[in-house]
């Protein structure tokens, strides 16, 4: 346990709303059970239970410290909700768009299920649900407000208001811009004209109501609630006042607006205080004098659902620890714990959502377990429930320090090998810790080692959970003694197979959380380091160049020859003396120690790391995208007459788009070549820009032709650094004559309707403003400004330097702009030429200018999507801003298709030829 806060007398019953109270407890007349005295609650209240408000009198004080609790919380289950409440409407209305023929089928057959249902009866059930569905509500309100809990009727009253606005807005949508089979699915017509509400205007702010409150949490409450609604929903559907798709709706949106309203404003914080901590240990046989609230761990993201730690003194006996879970730490981390079980091969932790009682039941069996295992371990004494929304666990007190905070000359050897016991004997009995970092590992005074925090753990595990755990343990003490030590300490216990068998695991994504980011830090303190000393051994060198160029003995009149041989010599030794201080400055990583150090004993243990992704972030973006922009797509290229079209397709403009494209790849060499101060074949470059067109097809548009200009570079002769430096100077500059063509292109076309006034059109005013509060944005909140000179820093450190050598080479540097501005003109041509060629008598001319601003926008938006290619954005794009402009959709859809497969489809065959052709002579 960490160190407690000093302890407040006062303050161990202060209310959730932050209010300190103070009261008492009673103390036990003979008897007081010992921290291991009370048998009966070791097993016994296993199963919990509740904690009853009269185990608290005034009579004797009870001293605790516990910090001021906000009077809200926002739960991540409020938003789960909500999303699935979103999500669910979205469904409905689709099916009702889409399946038109099922929701008439549904309604016929309740409609012939219902016609011989009597009269009377459904006059009653109307009356009865009519009535009852306003009396409930107003009942619970009041016994709420007898219970002193105005604010949870506070919340159902602005859920109430906020459905229906909802629901006023979403009649208002159906009745006038709806499809007509939406409002067939959610209508009926009525016999003295005109339509029913496709949402209940009293039924829907009436659920949000009875949500927001909390009813569906009380069973009587739940009971009657769920009558109410089924008997008006009978009453209406059968009077043929509504559809089943109207009373779905108006129940969703009841039901989404009410968990929206929770998280929005907060749910009133029901977490048990120090006082409901100190009557639970009464309940379960101790006499509680303090509590006092151990350190949380607020930037340890491993840690947010632990729960809070309390060191509590008895009256009688030694200390305690005791562990409070209560409903709002269960649910932290749900998202990040869903989006692991989504996309790791079975690894995962537990269950994304997981009750109370499961929590306490899996932590309590761990602890027995690790113990019976004979791990040491806290020993589990007691657990209870406090109140219906938490639990505690409450263990015996070990009085150490975990190994975090430990100084790193305070861990020996003899510690390094008694946390390997621990792991040795966990996994004896094939248990699994699943969060071995330092947290997790506490030292006692006499120096043993102790596993805690046990409740992410797993009984009965396999054998690849287990390997993951001898992998974290070899990186969380890696990084306090090093790889050498770890490594020494896990073959002494483990033995070298165990060891070496976890190799395949030592990767980032088997890691913990925090043990990911601390890997990421230290990588970023380790290329800072590397670009300093860079800096440094070149300024070194420069200076020393000056000094050498100020030397009277070397001045007079200098042969031509001689001049540049010594100043190639001068760059020579300068890019020496800058690799010299790179190798000397490079470190290697910890991962990578830790394997060398295992493959000293274990040479031929198997290193290549096991694929644990079922899925990457890339690949489901990418999914996502494509399948957007293939609905896009299908939808315009269904409305083309493909047939048609292609007859008075004009081949010549065809022709034209062809050669615009094949030249592209010639601009492209020179803007390469022309921030590469040495020589480079430039036919060879033409050639590795063709294979390119192949490469970003498997690869995201930014990022293949960057990997593949950058490899064709080293392999010509530039140094990695230099190669990535010149790659690096060249999407610079090109990004800013991006967007420096964007703004030029924007304001002429803003002046194209206009032409005796040079006024920018509205968008491009309102483009420049947009960018202008993003930059103020950006530059006001500290977070964001440094996330942004730091990047850009690390972009400038290397290339500035290489700017200024490409500047004092003009005709270099004039190539560069050349090539930049050919290859945007040549791409404006092919896709005009594209247009040309659809464009029949009628067909509005576009001017270059407007076409421009189309293609830089749709290139910016393929640079940014991660679909190879920039496939489905870059389409999408084009296509939306050609018919912005004035082209109709009949031609935008099959000029950016011909457009497309001049530069993106055509060229795969000929640039997997090139890419084979120079990767077999060794040029990629």
């Amino acid at each position: 346990m960490q160190p407690p806060r000093a302890a407040d007398a006062s303050d161990a019953g202060e209310r959730p709303q932050g209010g300190p109270e103070t009261s008492g407890a009673p103390r036990a007349s003979s008897g007081a059970p010992r921290a291991d005295g009370p048998t009966a609650s070791t097993t016994g209240h296993l199963a919990g239970s509740t904690l009853a408000s009269a185990d608290a009198a005034p009579s004797d004080r009870v001293s605790g410290d516990e910090p001021l609790l906000p009077a809200r919380v926002h739960r991540p289950s409020d938003l789960m909700r909500l999303l699935i409440g979103v999500l669910a409407i979205a469904v409905l209305l689709s099916v009702a768009a889409f399946a038109h023929g099922t929701t008439t089928g549904l309604e016929d057959d309740i409609s012939k299920g219902t016609e011989q249902a009597p009269d009377l009866l459904i006059k009653i059930a109307g009356l009865v649900s009519s009535i009852a569905v306003l009396l409930v509500p107003v009942a619970f309100a009041i016994e709420r407000l007898i219970k002193r809990d105005g604010l949870r009727i506070a919340d159902g009253v602005l859920a109430a208001v906020l459905a229906h606005g909802v629901t006023l807005a979403t009649d208002l949508w159906v009745s006038r811009t709806a499809p007509g089979t939406i409002q067939d699915a959610l209508t009926q017509p009525q016999t003295a004209g005109g339509l029913t509400d496709p949402v209940h205007g009293y039924l829907a702010p009436v659920i949000a109501y009875m949500t927001a409150v909390g009813m569906a949490r009380r069973p009587r409450w739940r009971v009657v609630l769920w009558v109410v609604l089924l008997l008006d929903a009978f009453a209406m559907l059968v009077g043929g006042y509504t559809t089943p798709f109207s009373i779905i709706l108006t129940v969703l949106i009841g039901w989404t607006v009410a968990y929206g309203t929770l998280y929005a404003v907060g749910s009133p914080n029901v977490r048990p205080t120090g006082q409901h901590l100190m009557a639970g240990l009464r309940h379960v046989g101790f006499r509680p004098v303090a509590a006092m609230r151990a350190e949380d761990f607020p930037d340890n993201a491993d840690h947010n659902d632990r729960g809070r730690r309390y060191l509590v003194t008895l009256e009688d006996g030694p200390p305690l620890d005791v562990t409070v879970v209560d409903r709002e730490q269960q649910a932290q981390g749900f998202f990040y714990r869903a989006w692991r079980r989504l996309t790791l091969r079975g690894i995962t932790q537990r269950r994304s959502i997981q009750s109370l009682r499961q929590a306490l039941e899996q932590e309590a069996l761990l602890a027995y377990a690790a113990i019976a295992a004979g791990a040491n371990a806290p020993k589990l004494i007691a657990t209870s429930e406090l109140g219906p929304d938490a639990v505690m666990l409450v263990y015996e007190h070990i009085g150490g320090r975990s190994l975090d905070s430990m100084e790193d000359e305070e861990i020996t050897d003899d510690l390094v090998r008694s946390a390997w016991q621990q792991v040795k004997a966990l996994q004896s009995r094939r248990i699994a810790h699943r969060r071995l970092t330092g947290d997790a590992l506490l030292v006692d005074r006499s120096g043993r080692a102790f596993v805690t925090d046990l409740r992410g753990g797993e009984i009965a595990a396999g054998d690849l959970v287990l390997r993951m755990d001898v992998a974290q343990l070899l990186t969380t003490l890696g990084l306090r003694v090093g790889a050498e030590r770890s490594v020494a300490g896990a073959l002494a216990v483990l033995g070298p197979d165990v060891v070496a068998d976890c190799l395949p695991l030592l990767q980032p994504i088997a890691l913990s959380r925090s043990t990911r980011a601390t890997l990421r830090r230290i990588a970023r303190e380790r290329s800072q380091r590397e670009r300093e000393a860079v800096v440094e051994a070149s300024q070194a060198a420069k200076q020393a160049k000056a000094g050498l160029t100020a030397d009277p003995a070397t001045g007079g009149k200098a042969d031509p020859k001689a001049e540049r041989k010594s100043l190639r010599t001068e760059k020579q030794a300068e890019k020496r003396a800058i690799d010299d201080a790179l190798e000397e400055a490079r470190e290697e990583d910890l991962l990578a120690q830790i394997r060398r150090q295992v493959l000293l004993i274990r040479p031929q243990a198997p290193v290549e790391p096991v694929r644990l992704e079922r899925i990457k972030p890339r690949t489901l973006f990418s999914f996502i995208a494509g399948a957007i922009a293939a609905y896009f797509l299908i939808s315009q290229v269904t409305q083309a007459n493909f047939g048609t079209v292609a007859e008075q397709a004009e081949w010549g403009w065809v022709a034209a788009a062809l050669g615009f494209s094949a030249l592209s790849y010639v601009a492209a060499a020179m803007s390469l070549l022309g921030f590469v101060p040495e020589r480079v074949p430039f036919l060879k470059t033409v050639q590795a820009q063709v294979a390119g067109s192949f490469v970003k097809i498997v690869a995201p548009a930014a990022i293949g032709g960057v990997a593949l200009n950058t490899r064709f570079l080293q392999r010509a002769g530039v140094r990695p650094g230099l190669a990535v430096a010149s790659v690096g100077a060249s999407q610079l500059f090109g990004l800013g004559a991006h967007i420096l063509l964007l703004a030029l292109f924007g304001y002429l076309t803003g002046t194209e309707k206009t032409p005796d006034s040079l006024t920018p059109s509205r968008t491009v005013i309102a483009g420049l403003l947009t960018v202008a509060v993003l930059v103020l944005v950006v530059t006001a909140i500290p977070f964001l400004r440094k996330f942004v000179v730091t990047r850009v820093r690390s972009l400038f450190a290397g290339v500035v330097p290489r700017m200024l050598d490409v500047v004092q080479r003009p005709q270099k540097l004039l190539t560069g702009i050349g090539g930049m501005l050919l290859l945007t003109g040549l791409f404006v041509l092919c896709l005009d030429a594209s247009i040309r060629a659809f464009s029949g008598p009628g067909v509005p001319q576009l001017s270059y200018a407007s076409i421009a601003v189309v293609f830089l926008a749709g290139n910016a938006i393929g640079s940014a999507a991660p679909t190879p290619g920039g496939m489905g954005a870059v389409e999408g794009a084009l296509t939306l801003g050609l018919i912005a402009v004035g082209l109709p959709p009949e031609v935008a859809a099959p000029a950016v298709l011909l457009y497309r497969v001049m530069t993106l489809w055509l060229p795969v065959l000929p640039g997997w030829l090139a890419f084979n052709q120079l990767t077999r002579k060794g040029e990629l």
